[in-house]
């Protein structure tokens, strides 16, 4: 069985590798082109430029698009707590990076007079 290719918008990874910032927004969806046009603020571009060259990068930019040069990084992304590893893949291009950082937990309720971890609850 032949091994599945990643393509984007019709095309392959090392196409959009090869693209320059503004053809990739062409391709993306309207918030991220709208961010990619409007330009990256200083902070932002010190962000992107540690992409390229550190494996392992902490941010607290949850808005910034997943570009192609970010495949194969970890970016810890902040969630309001913690920093949350998350491994870039090509499917994740054009994508924000807060999408992949919940900011929520889920809620573990029980039955009433029972509390979280099992034990009664004395009154």
């Amino acid at each position: 069985m032949a091994k599945k290719i990643f393509k984007f918008k019709g095309k392959t990874f090392e196409e959009l590798k090869e693209l320059s910032i503004n053809e990739l927004a062409l391709l993306f969806n309207s918030r991220a082109r709208r961010s990619i046009k409007r330009g990256f603020t200083e902070a932002k571009q010190k962000f992107l430029k540690k992409t390229k060259t550190k494996p392992v990068v902490k941010t607290h930019f949850r808005d910034v698009p997943i570009l192609p040069h970010m495949v194969g990084k970890t970016i810890k992304v902040y969630n309001g707590k913690d920093f949350v590893d998350v491994i870039i893949t090509q499917e994740m291009i054009g994508h924000l990076l807060g999408e992949f950082s919940s900011t929520r937990k889920r809620a573990g309720h029980t039955s009433p007079g029972v509390s979280k971890k099992g034990k009664p609850v004395r009154k």
